[in-house]
């Protein structure tokens, strides 16, 4: 497995992360816990070093499991959290909150589940419109000063929230989603990221599942699962954005690889500091997912992909309304 720099931070990590939400929370019921703890170490196994969680997936399981997951590789991995929302809520809503003194409560719970000294890889979850992000910037660099975090990072925040964060306290990646189906970031949050020197976590890099293509109009999820909730997965978005699938299936069988591994070159050939956290619960998606870090895409090919996507407009916004007004801060 390649590694890649999270822009001018110096954090190395694999050029694939496994984003490991799925295995607890979000996409219909937990993993089986020792297929989740093998699965996990697997991705160990075929070079992964970059895994993601957060305290609100579970909320609090998917750290303790990544925790005893990781625990015998300690040295060899680095593991990103979140924190940023008031836990737990009995009804499910989303509750922010980055007080300072929050943020130290968050911290120690995610140290103990996650059974280390120190978090490699801190992000705010969700940016806090009740808490100025120099605040929250400084109580990071605290954090880091005393040995608990090691690099800071924001999660689906605005530019000038970048900006104003990184000058308190250098940000060493940002986390947002970015995919073949949804390229908003490219407007403004990319040249920011570049400029400052920050590196992208793309998470959903494969549209939730939809652009692996194996969901289509008529799939149907879990009762719990998240996608219910979702716009772009009413059954009359997943009709209308199958023309997307279609044609990743058609770039796809002519180059031998899977929609999915498509899709996951084209992010990881668009910048050389872009680490994707693709999740699953399957070890064959996980090899397959892998994979795609091996492959090379020409800048033929790339052309070709984008001309042959830019025809296609995706249907559907990517949250519920109450969730997207978390977003872009």
């Amino acid at each position: 497995m390649q590694k890649r720099k999270l822009g001018g931070s110096g954090l190395e990590v694999s050029a694939l992360g496994l984003g490991c939400m799925g295995l607890s929370f979000g996409y219909g019921p937990a993993a089986e816990k020792g297929q989740a703890i093998a699965l996990i170490r697997a991705a160990v196994d075929q070079g992964v070093t970059f895994f993601d969680t957060a305290e609100i997936y579970g909320p609090f399981t998917n750290e303790a499991l990544l925790g005893e997951a990781l625990a015998p590789v300690r040295d060899r991995v680095v593991i990103a959290t979140k924190f940023g929302f008031e836990l737990p809520q009995p009804d499910g809503k989303q509750v922010l909150n980055s007080r300072p003194a929050h943020i130290r409560q968050a911290v120690e719970g995610s140290l103990k589940r996650l059974r280390i000294e120190r978090i490699d890889l801190l992000y705010q979850h969700r940016v806090d419109p009740e808490v100025p992000i120099e605040e929250v910037a400084g109580t990071v660099k605290q954090l880091i000063q005393e040995g608990k975090v090691k690099h800071f990072g924001l999660s689906e925040a605005g530019a000038q929230t970048i900006r104003r964060a990184h000058a308190v306290q250098p940000v060493a990646a940002l986390q947002s989603e970015y995919s073949l189906w949804w390229r908003e970031p490219e407007r403004e949050i990319l040249p920011t990221l570049a400029e400052l020197g920050i590196g992208f976590v793309p998470f959903s890099p494969l549209g939730k599942g939809f652009l692996t293509g194996a969901i289509n109009e008529s799939t149907t999820f879990d009762s719990t699962d998240f996608r219910n909730l979702v716009p772009r997965f009413s059954a009359e978005a997943r009709r209308a954005n199958q023309a997307l699938v279609t044609v990743l299936g058609q770039i796809a069988q002519q180059k031998g690889v899977t929609p999915a591994q498509i899709a996951l070159a084209w992010l990881l050939a668009q910048q050389p500091w872009i680490v994707p956290i693709p999740g699953t619960t399957q070890r064959h998606r996980l090899e397959e997912n892998l994979g795609a870090a091996a492959m090379t895409l020409t800048e033929s090919e790339l052309r070709n992909i984008d001309s042959a996507l830019s025809a296609i407009e995706v249907e559907g916004a990517r949250y519920p309304a109450h969730l997207q007004r978390n977003v872009g801060r």
